[in-house]
Formats: C-alpha cells, structure tokens, sequence
C-alpha cells in the first residue's frame, strides 16, 4: 500500500468518525439536555433564594415555622362511658339490674375528656389563627403552642362547617410572626409546595412535594374545590398551611386520603384554597357567615340527560327541583331549566354553581341565564339569605315491581313518617344489585315523582308507564331524596 492510498484511508477514517459523533451528539442532545435541566430544576429545587427568586426548602421552612403553631383540643363528653366494658343489653337478661346497679355506682357521672391534636397558623401580628373547623368544633378548651414553647388560650372566633375554616385568637403580649395569603387561582399544577404541621403530635414537621391536582370535589361538602397533592400530610396536618415557593399560604391542609385500613395517608393530600379563606374572612371575623340563596336543587348533566333533554353539550347545571318561594321560584326559573350564566359568570360545570351564588351578596338583583327546552332564558333574580335545614328520614318499606326496584304508594301516613308535605309518588323501598336500577344510583327511600316528566300516583299507573317503553330505551326519573329533587336515567337492558 503506497503512501497516497495510506492518506486516503486515514482521510475517509476521520470523516466517518466524525459522522459518527455528529450522529451521536444529534441523537444524545435531546435526551441530555432536559436531563441537565431536570437536574438543575431538582437541585435547586424549589430556588437558589435570590432576591426575586423562589427560595429554597431550608430558606423557607426557617421563614414559616415560627408562624406555625400547635392547637390541642379538649370536649368533654357526656353520657357515655369510658369503660369499653359492657354489661347485657338484653332486657329480660337475669343479670342486667345487677350490671347496671353495680357498674353505675362504680362509673359514678358517665362523662369523660376527649382530646385532639391539630395544627394552625398566625395571619396576623394580632395572633388571628386560621385552622380547620373540625380542629376546634366542639371544644370546651383551645390550647396553642407556639414555635418557641411559648402557650396561649384561644377563643373561636368564627366557624364554617361548609367550608370547614375556623379563625381563632389568642392575645398575644407582643408582635407575632405571621404568613401572608397568596393566591391559589394563580397556583400550577406541578409547582412546588410545602406543607408544615403536627402530624401524630410530631410538632413543626415539614414535608415537601407538588400540586398534582386543582378543583377537586370529592363530595366533602357543598363548595368542594379542593388543591389536590402529594406533600404527606397525616393526621395532625389538619388546618395547617400549604406554601408556595415564596412563602404564601396558597392552601389550608383538611383531608387525606387513606386506604381504609388504619394506615393513614396513602400520599394523596387535600387543600382548601386560600382563596377561599380570604373571601370568607371578614365574616369568620365577624362570627357570622352569610351566603347567597337562589333556591334550586341541580346535577350534573351526565350524556344520558344530555340526549334526554336535547342539549348540545354537558354544560351548565340542571335543576332537579325549585323550592317554592325562593327567589328562583318567584323569578320564573322552573324544573329541567339548565343555568348557563349567574350574575354574569359562565357555569361550565354545575359545581360552579354554588360557589358563585354562595358568593354574590343578599339582595343584590343578578341575571340568571337557562336554557329551557333549547331555547335561552334570561331572568332576573333577587339573592336570598342561605339558611341550613335539616334532612329527613328515609324509608324502610317493602313492595314489589319490575326494573330491579321495590316501590310503595305513599300514603299519608309514610309521608309523615319521612317528612314529607307532598303525598304524590312512589316510595323505593328496595333495590336489586346491579339491576337497572341499581346502575341509574336509585336508592331505598327515594320518591319517584315523575316518570319521563308525567306525574305517577299510584303502582299501576307507575306500571302503564313503564310498558310504554321498549328495550334499550331510557326512562327519565324525577325522584326526591331527603328533601331535595334530582332526575335519574334508567335504560332498560337490550
């Protein structure tokens, strides 16, 4: 091999492992370099703690501990023993009166102390304490223990079970330390949070992780828009502050969830919006909270009420029922309307609702939009003060029919019985498992009201009705349950 020939070898060698390294440095790049920004990301993760700059972990729990405090509870609890102890609770039993003679002279007064743990922060130099309602309901005694040992009495200052947020006070001889409240509707999915509390007593714990969810309902109470994440909260979190980067309360730590099985968390975690908090705080502050009224019971649009009701899409809330005399009521707005808009405000989801009227102030006049049977409505509606009421009983009849459902007539007297005012319907007394009816969620003291949108009174009018419709069709229920109203779809199997 000459040397010209040797050149060209050596020439064409260098070439292809050049291509080579090209090849491999295209195809590497775009692997490595998320990798190196993901490192970075972690490594500094939540930030450096430049001016302007998130902080670090270290930086941020030093900054929010000391405003962080310790609630211990203690109610005390009447006519029940403590005594895990049991005598017969058969009341021909030959030995009760001498259980109950006996142990009743022993146990002397049938109270006891019950204590609970739960976690809290200041909001103010004040010593104003924002918590969970079911931190301190019930409570005969508010401990709270501040970063520096130091303890404080407190007082309920105002409660919302709906929300359940409480703001308590203790009275402070000097400035306190306190966190400022953020802003949850600006809070992403995926950023870095921070959760500090008490969990099983072990005070000032702080744990770390990422919003994984925003607006979840997860049927706690009537304004579900919880911040989902998987900071571990536990027992003893409760009422304790989620934080973003900067240090703002952007959630109040309220629920876990947990497999059931006494293991605690299972690393899913739910946060009130401090939003939330922020709006309702002039009135905690005030011991009293107020809310808007319309006076409609609605659900979901689910797609078998969407074919039901000929709508173009799942949007908006239908309302199941109208009480009489509610500002919906006197404005016009009746039942199978579907809200659209409240006060200017799109109700994409029904959930909307609430949170919007519960919001809009007594006696202020809004525009309600509705579709009712494809066309849209507008009405103007004057807010109303929401009040609580309490829930009826439920049935316990029994009756037979078809569709995997027992029915009864109601009579006057098992409307009494349920607490009902309206003696027209049926009343379901049982339900097959995984029948049709058990598949359109109808339930054991439900009153059947309307079978697709024509009133029922009796079995066998129920029963003509029923025989009207042919396999594979949908029946639309209107039933009532508990005092309120809501539609259920049922399909007959094919």
């Amino acid at each position: 091999m000459n040397n010209k020939t040797k050149k060209i070898k050596i020439i064409l060698w260098s070439l292809v492992l050049l291509g080579a390294g090209f090849l491999l440095a295209t195809v590497i790049d775009p692997i490595s370099k998320p990798l190196a920004q993901q490192t970075a990301v972690v490594t500094n993760a939540p930030g450096s703690g430049i001016a302007g700059q998130p902080l670090s972990f270290v930086d941020l729990a030093k900054k929010t501990k000391p405003a962080v405090v310790n609630i211990s509870v203690e109610q005390t609890v009447k006519n029940q023993s403590p005594l895990p102890f049991r005598g017969p609770n058969n009341e021909n039993d030959p030995f009760r009166d001498f259980f109950e003679r006996f142990f009743n002279e022993q146990q002397g007064p049938r109270e006891y102390k019950q204590r609970g743990l739960g976690t809290g922060f200041i909001i103010d130099k004040e010593g104003y304490i924002l918590t969970n309602n079911h931190v301190i309901a019930r409570s005969d005694k508010i401990l709270v223990k501040l970063s520096d040992k130091k303890e404080y009495s407190a007082k309920v200052i105002g409660s919302d079970p709906k929300t359940d947020l409480a703001l308590i006070k203790i009275e402070p001889k000097e400035s306190l330390p306190f966190l400022p409240l953020g802003d949850s509707d600006k809070l992403e999915v995926g950023e870095w949070v921070m959760a500090i509390g008490n969990p099983f007593g072990l005070e000032h714990t702080v744990t770390a992780g990422i919003v994984s969810a925003k607006y979840r309902d997860i049927h706690m109470g009537p304004y579900d828009n919880f911040i989902q994440t998987d900071a571990s909260i536990n027992r003893g979190n409760s009422g304790g502050p989620l934080l973003n980067t900067r240090g703002e309360v952007v959630g109040i730590n309220a629920v876990i969830m947990s497999d059931g099985m006494g293991s605690g968390s299972v690393g899913i975690g739910f946060a009130i919006p401090v939003n939330m908090a922020k709006d309702l705080l002039p009135q905690l502050k005030e011991g009293k909270i107020v809310r808007g009224w319309l006076g409609v019971a609605i659900q979901e649009i689910t797609p078998e009420l969407k074919g039901k009701f000929n709508l173009k899409d799942n949007k908006g809330a239908l309302v199941a029922d109208v009480t009489a005399d509610s500002p919906a009521d006197k404005a016009g707005i009746k039942r199978g309307d579907v809200i659209v808009a409240f006060d200017g405000k799109e109700v994409n989801e029904f959930k909307d609702l609430p949170l919007i009227v519960s919001k809009t102030p007594v006696d202020k006049t809004v525009s309600v939009d509705v579709l009712r049977k494809g066309d849209k409505k507008s009405f103007k509606v004057k807010v109303g003060e929401l009040k609580d009421k309490a829930e009826g009983p439920i049935a316990d009849e029994e009756s037979k029919t078809d569709l995997g459902l027992s029915v009864q007539e109601l009579t006057p007297e098992l409307a009494k019985k349920l607490g009902l005012k309206n003696t027209k319907g049926l009343v379901v007394t049982q339900v097959e498992k995984d029948s049709p009816a058990d598949e359109a969620e109808l339930r054991p003291g439900d009153v059947i009201r309307e079978v697709d949108q024509k009133e029922v009174q009796d079995v066998a009018e129920f029963n003509k009705q029923i025989k009207t419709f042919k396999k594979g069709d949908t029946i639309l229920f209107l039933v009532e349950r508990k005092g309120n109203t809501l539609f259920r779809t049922l399909k007959l199997n094919d």
